[in-house]
């Protein structure tokens, strides 16, 4: 599992997928989102800036990130 050091309160989830190279442009990332491909604390998660917060974890296909406190 990957983790992502956050260093403000919350961090969109467009902004995640784009940050952890998930997804390799803004496009992408609203894509995955929008064709239900993306998970957020093992629900499918339709908000492309959904905040994501420490604690939360992201899926995608077989990868996860853990978002941590700075």
């Amino acid at each position: 599992m990957q983790t992502f050091i956050l260093e403000s309160e919350y961090i969109p989830l467009i902004q995640l997928l784009k940050a952890t190279r998930i997804a390799q442009s803004g496009g992408e990332a609203q894509m995955l989102v929008e064709e239900g491909l993306v998970k957020v604390n093992g629900n499918t998660e339709s908000r492309k800036r959904a905040k994501l917060r420490p604690g939360d974890i992201v899926e995608f296909e077989n990868k996860k990130v853990l978002i941590i406190a700075k």
